[in-house]
Formats: structure tokens, sequence, C-alpha cells
């Protein structure tokens, strides 16, 4: 076969399909470019999700006539002056946004710059360039797109339906927006306007809650805890939620590198570590992080689409974000997310009644209300007492008999014990409500902290292997873990490479007891060459200590007199994360005597 050059209209399509998967990429690269041009009102509308229209209107500098020609040229861009690809300061940087669009949609261009005399007009279709023409245009850019990918039928064939693809832009806007709280962003799809956020001008962190309260809701506002922190000149913000508020799946984690909205393995790898103490493998927290580091320490340039990134020093990036994170985790205390009493609330409603209707000054005194268990966790009943968990119980202060019958411990945030419901759940008055507390849960939590600490202060106890087991792997999961081994011995597993295609394991934690050898190294493995980081080792070294803080703990069925409750009480206050399980549920759930009273109609 002859080797040939690809004519042009065709390489831009191949190159086209590497950076417009859907519309809602043409909308990503179309705003970016927007945000680029220091805008300060981006408007999008769309039709049929993007496909048959999307209109992009921003107030940025615009482009002179000469400009405009060479937007649509492949590689031609304003955002390299110093050709140096190092040093990307901008969103958008390729050149190749705009002529990929133009050669598999219809596209018209419209621009003006604050000083010019008149906007300039420049259509593309199917990469076919017109020739230029005025425009009524005030100030800024603005740009059509019709019949996307009409070019490329076969891409058109693999979209989605029209809901899907409206929703896909909305999270691109979203993503874009939640970086940029000082541009109004507007989303339009058909009559409706979808997105709706306003530029603010307070203080930046301020206004970013603000932001993303408007793109997660209210309630990630209400429970999301401020992060910041700075190492080695890189530097975290945004915040993160609190543990029990969490979903089954992370698409509420919005992670971004200089403004940048990125998807890295690398650094949900990180949130994952920081979280995998308190959520169940199965739940994800919701956050919005923000890293600004130096472009010279970073790669963006690692796919089309701009979404990867890589990292210069890798470990020093997932060490920032997991410890700021831990670090706020750590302050919140006994803090549980207000969701929990929202749910308390949502469970109390009025007993159905069947009967006949009655009249105006009738009475019926058969209706009654009652109070759905709509949270409560059913934990594992054990046959037996556990006596030495309960004596266990050590108050920061000595607990004195007065403290259940005086007002003095409604001062406390989780207030004074008055009862014991069903010998499972205790009930505490504080200044303005109540808390019910699940005292084998929050026990339980307490004495799973004492154990970490006890690990963190005396270290992991090792066992050796009477036969070091040889694991067989690739060469390349090999290197890996040897890469590792300094990492895994700190957790008690003692490992070297055994040739190039093996590992040797000599000593294994002594929590583990008899435990699957290769399958817990396959697995390390595994989860290396897939997040770049494992957790494995620490989650089951996890998951035994929680087992055995289950069995050390107060249990269910166990009646508590008041003293007992209230050391209880006192220890939540004091011991970081007891607002939740090892799992993410809560301990306990606080109602304020307000929302009780609204219970009743006394509001």
């Amino acid at each position: 076969m002859t080797i040939r050059r690809l004519p042009e209209h065709v390489v831009n399509r191949i190159a086209a399909g590497e950076v417009i998967e859907r519309p809602a990429s043409a909308v990503k690269e179309l705003v970016e470019n927007s945000l680029d041009a220091n805008a300060s009102r981006i408007e999008v509308h769309i039709r049929d999700g993007g496909k048959s229209l999307i209109t992009v209107v921003d107030d940025g500098i615009g482009m002179t006539p000469e400009e405009l020609c060479l937007a649509v040229e492949r590689h031609a861009t304003s955002k390299l002056p110093q050709d140096d690809i190092n040093n990307i300061q901008t969103l958008g940087f390729r050149g190749e946004a705009l002529p990929s669009i133009g050669s598999v949609g219809r596209m018209s261009i419209s621009s003006r710059t604050a000083n010019a005399d008149a906007a300039w007009r420049l259509d593309i279709e199917g990469g076919a360039i017109s020739e230029l023409s005025p425009s009524p245009l005030s100030k800024g850019t603005r740009i059509e797109l019709r019949d996307l990918f009409y070019a490329t039928p076969a891409r058109l064939k693999f979209l989605r339906g029209d809901r899907t693809e409206s929703s896909q832009v909305a999270d691109a806007i979203s993503r874009l927006a939640m970086a940029r709280p000082d541009v109004s962003f507007t989303l339009v799809d058909g009559q409706r306007t979808k997105i709706k956020l306003d530029a603010a001008q307070d203080d930046f962190l301020d206004i970013r809650l603000r932001r993303l309260s408007g793109v997660m809701g209210m309630k990630f506002t209400e429970n999301a805890l401020p992060i910041e922190a700075e190492r080695e000149g890189m530097r975290l913000t945004g915040y993160a939620g609190l543990p029990t508020l969490n979903r089954g799946n992370a698409q509420m984690q919005f992670l971004f590198v200089n403004n940048r909205s990125v998807k890295d393995r690398m650094l949900f790898g990180a949130v994952r570590g920081a979280y995998t103490d308190f959520l169940a493998k199965n739940r994800h927290p919701l956050l919005a992080l923000f890293l600004e580091i130096d472009p010279a320490y970073v790669d963006v340039n690692v796919h089309p689409a701009k979404a990867e990134v890589r990292f210069r020093e890798a470990g020093v990036v997932r060490g920032l974000i997991i410890g700021a994170l831990r670090h706020a985790l750590a302050e919140a205390g006994h803090r549980a997310s207000t969701t929990v009493a929202s749910a308390a609330l949502g469970a109390m409603r009025p007993a159905k009644y069947g009967g006949p209707a009655l009249r105006f000054g009738q009475s019926n005194l058969q209706t009654v209300t009652y109070l759905t268990p709509g949270i409560s966790e059913q934990y594992m009943a054990f046959q037996s007492p556990n006596e030495a968990a309960v004596h266990a119980l050590g108050p920061t202060a000595p607990p004195t008999a007065e403290m259940a019958s005086t007002t003095d411990a409604e001062d406390f945030p989780l207030g004074a014990a008055r009862a014991q419901v069903h010998e499972t759940y205790i009930v505490a008055q504080t200044e303005d409500g109540i808390v019910i507390v699940d005292q084998h849960a929050a026990h339980e939590r307490l004495v799973y902290e004492k154990m970490k600490s006890a690990l963190d202060d005396e270290g992991v106890q090792r066992q050796g292997l009477l036969i070091p087991e040889v694991v067989e792997l690739k060469e390349d999961a090999v290197n890996r873990l040897v890469a590792r081994a300094d990492e895994f011995a700190e957790l008690g597993l003692i490992l070297d490479g055994f040739g190039p295609s093996a590992v040797i394991v000599r000593e294994i934690p002594a929590l583990l007891g008899q435990v699957d050898v290769t399958g817990l190294i396959c697995d390390l493995a595994d989860e290396l060459a897939e997040l770049g980081d494992s957790f494995v080792l620490k989650e089951r070294l996890e998951d035994v200590c929680g087992t055995m803080a289950c069995h050390g703990s107060v249990r269910s069925g166990r009646r508590l007199n008041g003293e007992e409750m209230n050391a209880l009480l006192r220890q939540m206050e004091v011991t970081p994360h007891s607002g939740q399980c090892n799992h993410g549920r809560p301990t306990y759930v606080e109602l304020k005597l307000a929302d009780i009273e609204r219970l009743f109609g006394r509001r």
C-alpha cells in the first residue's frame, strides 16, 4: 500500500472525534474559550440536547477580523504567547476546538472587540470556510452551532436521547461555573432555563460556597467543611461534606486543578483514602476541591479533551489532599449532618384514619400521632451483655449523680441524659432540643478510635510466616508492590521482590490472623494498578479493628444508669468522628425544639 497524506477535511474530522465526543464536549470547549476571553457573562442556548442547536454568547474581549480568520485554523491560538507548553495559564491552548467543531457541524462565529466599529461574522460548514461579513453584535463573541455531527453521521448515531445529552451539557456548565463564581452563567434548553447562576463579588471563599450550593444543593452547604491547606507551593481549598452526607456514586465529587475540572484516578483515590475510615466501600462523600499548583508541575496535555492530568510530584499532591480532608473531619468532632434530623422529622406523620369524615366541631379520640422508624439502623443483637465495655467508659470529668437531674449538663453539645428507650437509645435534653443516641453505634466508634490511637502509638504488630509465601505476578505489578514496600511495612506487611515476576511475603499483620496471603497480595496489586494507590491492607486492618470494637462495645439491650449514659455523651463530645459509625451511618439524631413544636402545631 502507498503512503499518502490524508486530505485536510478528513484530518479535521478524525481530530474532531477526539476533541468533540458529544454536544457537551462542544459546549465545554466554547465556554472555556469565553472564560479565557475574560467574559463576565456567558449564556448558552441548546435545542434537542444540543444536537440541532448550540448557541454560546459572551461579553469577552472579542476578536478582530484577522484573529477571527486565524481562530478557525488548526493549532492557531492566542493562549501560548511564549510557545511554552509547560506554562499553561488558560483553559484552552491546543487551538483545536473551533476547527474541530466546524468540520463536523454548521457553525457561525460573530465577534467584536471593544474598540471596533462593527462586528464580523464567519461561517463554517463541514470544514468549508466562508468570507467575512458584517454582523449585528455589540461586544464579545456569539457562536451558533447547528446540526452537530451532520458531516459524521456515524458519530450522530452513537449519541443518547435528548434528555441525557441535555443533562451532560448542564453538568459541563456546572463544573465550569463552580470554578468561576465571579462569572454569570445561564443555560436555556428550548424554552426552559435549566441553570441561572448570577456572578458575585464578595469574599471569594464565601461566593464559592454560594456557587457550590447553587450546583450541589443547600444540603451540601449546611454540612460542608471548609478545606484550606498548603504544602510545597501547592494550595488546596474547597469544601467537603460530612461522612453522614453521602451518595451511592461519586457523581457529586468535583476536583479542579488550576480551575480546570479534571477526572483523575489518583485524586479520586486520595479522596477515598481520606474517607476510608468513615464510609462503606459503596458510599461516596460529597465535595468540591480546588488545587492551585505551578503549571510547570502538572501536565494537562495528556489528552485532547484536557480532562486528565499528570503531576510531577503525585505523592505530595496525594498527601496534601488526604491530610487536609482528615484534618477537616477531625475538626468536625462529633458533628453529624443535618440531613439526619431532616430524615427523622420527615418520618413523623399523623396516623391514617379510615372512619367517616368529621363535621366541624366534632373530635375523634382515636386519632393519634406516631413515629415511623425511618432512620433507625439494624444492629446485631448479642445474647449476653458486655459488662467490661460499660466499665471501660471513662468520661473526661468524673460524672456526678446530679448530672441526669440538673440542667448543668444541658450546656454540653449533646446535653444531659434523661432516659434510655428500649435499652438501646439514649434520650438527652439539650438547651434547645433533644438528642437521640444509638448507644451501641456510638460506643463502637469510641472503642474503634481508641484502638486506632493505640495502633498509631505502638505500631502494627507483625507475625512471621513459618514458610515465606511466594506470589507470582506480572512484572509491572511486582515493580509497583516493591516500590511501596516501605509503606506496607508500616502496616505490618513485609515483602520483597523474588525475581522479575514474583514477590516473597515474610511477615503479615498479626491482627489479620489466618489470611489468604496470595489473595491479599493480588488485591494490593490490582488497586495499585487501578488507582495508583492501595487501601486494601489498611481496610482489612480497619475491618478487624471494627469487628473487635463491635464486640467490645456497649451492646443493644444493655441497661445503663444515668452516670453511664452521661459518660458516653461526654466521651462522644471529645472524640473525633463520633457522629458516625465506621460505615457513615449516624450515631445520634438531634431534633431542635422549634421543629418538634412545629410537628404538634405549636408554631
